[in-house]
This record gives C-alpha cells, sequence and structure tokens, in this order.
C-alpha cells in the first residue's frame, strides 16, 4: 500500500513537472517563436500557450518600439569641419521569426548599422546643411535603415539628431559671422532710414518753399518743445531773430503801402468834388 502511494505522488509529482514545463505564456507585447527540434514551426501569438517538454523551445521576442541612443562620434562633414554628432533611434519588430533567424542579436546589429549610416549621412553635407537641414538627414538615415533592417524583421520609425557638438574655434568662428551678419543688417536699416528721412525732409523743403511763414511756425513748435520742461533758459535760434525783423519790416510796408494807398483816395475824392458858384479855389 505505501509502494502505491509513493508511486502514486511521484506520478503527480512529475506530470506537475511536465506540465510546468510545458506552460508558456506569451503576454500582449510578444510573439513565441516555437522551435521544435531545432526548426522553427510556429509563431505563438499572446495568451497561454502549450508546448512538448524538451522537444520544443519557445524564444519570446517584444514587439514594442525600443528607444536606441545613437552614441556620439566624431564625423567630418563635407567641407572638411570635424564635429560630433549623437542621435536617437526608435524601432520595433515587425516579423518575429526574421529577427530570430536571420541574425543573432537584431538590437546589437541594428545599433551598429544606425552608427555606421549617422556617419555616412552626415558626411556627405557640409556643416551649415548638418545645422539646418536636419529634417532631410534624419529622413535620409530613416531610409537607409529600413531598407536593411526589414531584412532582419525590424521597422526603424524615427530617427533624429539629437546633439551636434562644434569646434570651440568653429564656435568663435560663427559668433563672429553672426556679429557682422547683424552689422550688415544694422546698417542696411540705418541707411534706409537715412533714405526715407531725407525724401521726407525734400517734401517738408518744398512745402516749406511754397509757404515761407511755415518754417517760422516750426521754429515757434520747437520753442513751445523746449519749455515744456520748465526750462529757465529759451535759445532763439538766429534764423528766428532775422525772420522776426523780417516780419516786422513786411508790417511796416504794409502800413506804408495801406497809408498811401489812403492818401491817394483822399486826393481822388478831393479833385472829384464841385466848386460852387462864386468860391474861389486858393492854392494852398
Amino acid at each position: 500500500m505505501k509502494v502505491l502511494v509513493t508511486v502514486v505522488i511521484v506520478v503527480v509529482v512529475v506530470l506537475l513537472i511536465l506540465a510546468a514545463l510545458s506552460i508558456r505564456v506569451v503576454t500582449q507585447y510578444q510573439r513565441g517563436v516555437l522551435f521544435r527540434l531545432g526548426r522553427v514551426v510556429a509563431v505563438r501569438q499572446p495568451g497561454l500557450n502549450f508546448i512538448i517538454p524538451v522537444i520544443d523551445r519557445m524564444q519570446r521576442v517584444s514587439m514594442r518600439i525600443i528607444t536606441m541612443p545613437i552614441q556620439s562620434q566624431g564625423i567630418i562633414t563635407r567641407d572638411n569641419v570635424s564635429v560630433d554628432i549623437s542621435a536617437v533611434a526608435y524601432f520595433r519588430v515587425v516579423d518575429a521569426e526574421k529577427s530570430v533567424v536571420a541574425i543573432e542579436n537584431v538590437y546589437a546589429a541594428t545599433d551598429q548599422i544606425a552608427q555606421t549610416t549617422l556617419r555616412k549621412v552626415v558626411g556627405q553635407h557640409t556643416l551649415d546643411q548638418a545645422l539646418a537641414e536636419t529634417d532631410t538627414i534624419n529622413a535620409d538615415i530613416r531610409q537607409i535603415l529600413d531598407t536593411t533592417t526589414l531584412e532582419w524583421g525590424v521597422e526603424v520609425t524615427l530617427v533624429e539628431l539629437k546633439d551636434i557638438q562644434l569646434p570651440d574655434s568653429m564656435k568663435r568662428a560663427m559668433a563672429r559671422q553672426a556679429e557682422a551678419e547683424r552689422e550688415k543688417r544694422a546698417k542696411i536699416i540705418a541707411a534706409e532710414g537715412e533714405s526715407l528721412a531725407a525724401a521726407a525732409l525734400g517734401d517738408a523743403s518744398d512745402t516749406m518753399m511754397a509757404h515761407p511763414l511755415a518754417l517760422q511756425l516750426r521754429n515757434l513748435q520747437t520753442l513751445v518743445e523746449l519749455g515744456v520742461d520748465k526750462n529757465t533758459t529759451v535759445v532763439f535760434p538766429a534764423p528766428l531773430m532775422s525772420a522776426i525783423g523780417d516780419i516786422g519790416a513786411f508790417f511796416a510796408r504794409e502800413t506804408a503801402a495801406s497809408t498811401a494807398a489812403s492818401d491817394s483816395e483822399l486826393r481822388v475824392t478831393a479833385q472829384s468834388v464841385p466848386i460852387p458858384n462864386g468860391a474861389v479855389d486858393v492854392p494852398r
């Protein structure tokens, strides 16, 4: 009886061990590549799966997007400038069987091909293009990577340049270039302002030539603006003083002309008055 109980216990333990060895759980983000005697027989979906112990072997493959930093490396651009560029790549496995069978270590292989592709693509561009046309460089790197990695069952979803380190001498040269560019823009803007101001002053001078008193009114307005701050000293420009004399002479001439016109009217009136009979016009 004891022997029977022992045999039953042993059988149960063996069955439990076989069941534990036969059960495989594949999570939602994984696929299971099933090998039977060394040959791929199926790709198992997420959930509970059973295999034959000892004969079958299942390798789980993650299907999630993987972030892979591309380490910084020295690259010589097409215009012979040495820069250190680092990037980041995002990829995911789309064919679990190929990622296991076609290549030994898909993650290390993708990392290496990404580094060499980054060096190759950036080396075909100048420094200015590498700094300004990052989107084009990213697209070129991704296209080249996809051409190679699709044979491994891997799809590169995104590549982005992360950091570009320039030599100190190049940084100083670029700073001087940027400063010179800003000075050029400032001088151009100042010259354009001078041109517009000169044109406006020409129009103003034409207007003042047509209306001489406009200049005097402008001088008076300037004096009003000077007196806003309650200054104790008032500066009269020399043209204003001569203008005051001209205005006084103008009024004197107008007064003399008016007086002469009045005297002429009186003489005309006196000559037109008739002399009564018997009256004698005695000349004065």
